[in-house]
């Protein structure tokens, strides 16, 4: 079969907040020092492959390893919002202790249903999440058909993409794990999807 594209997908450095394990979602967090040095180690590690293009989220932790990655490649940087994280309603910004002790009892029934519970105050699912990111993973895909292209995403963003090209279950989502700046391959094919590398 002849290679569609190759996509290096990769998660975003450490944030700030990161030992509370914050639901940033949409929040605008930056990247700590040790974030920095991730995305600085993955650009040496991808210095010399040969990319068309590169796209991020709009937000501060994706577009700035993206930046750092883009110094060894003269390409396009696209800066796309629906490539942003889950957005978590009322949960923003929100320790993952603090929503155990005040939203129990939805905690609980996420934990149930992970693909279709929205979070209150008009949060999204992660069938939401994936509604969002699939249709622009397809359509970057057909646009840079035939190439090698960089997306630097969100935790959740990753794993929606990686369920789909392992045609898993959402409600499986949670069974990949992304580590801070981590790098995924994928190979795309006419009708199948090759998963070279993950959390890699």
């Amino acid at each position: 079969m002849e290679r569609r594209n190759r996509l290096y997908l990769v998660r975003h450095g450490q944030v700030v907040g990161h030992d509370g394990y914050q639901a940033n979602g949409h929040t605008d967090v930056d990247i700590t020092e040790v974030g920095r040095l991730q995305m600085e180690k993955l650009a040496e590690r991808l210095r010399f492959i040969s990319l068309a293009a590169i796209y991020s989220s709009d937000l501060k932790r994706t577009r700035l390893g993206a930046q750092i990655i883009a110094k060894y490649h003269d390409v396009k940087h696209h800066i796309l919002e629906d490539l942003r994280e889950m957005f978590f309603g009322d949960w923003e910004g929100m320790p993952l202790k603090e929503i155990g002790g005040r939203f129990p009892e939805e905690l609980e029934e996420r934990q149930k249903d992970m693909a279709g519970f929205r979070p209150p105050g008009n949060g999204e699912s992660m069938r939401d999440l994936a509604e969002r990111v699939i249709p622009c993973l397809q359509k970057i895909l057909e646009q840079e058909k035939g190439r090698e292209i960089l997306i630097v995403a969100h935790g959740g963003v990753n794993r929606v993409i990686l369920c789909h090209a392992l045609k898993l279950d959402l409600n499986n989502v949670f069974h990949i794990h992304q580590n801070y700046g981590c790098l995924n391959i994928i190979d795309y094919f006419q009708d199948a999807a090759l998963v070279r590398l993950m959390n890699g």
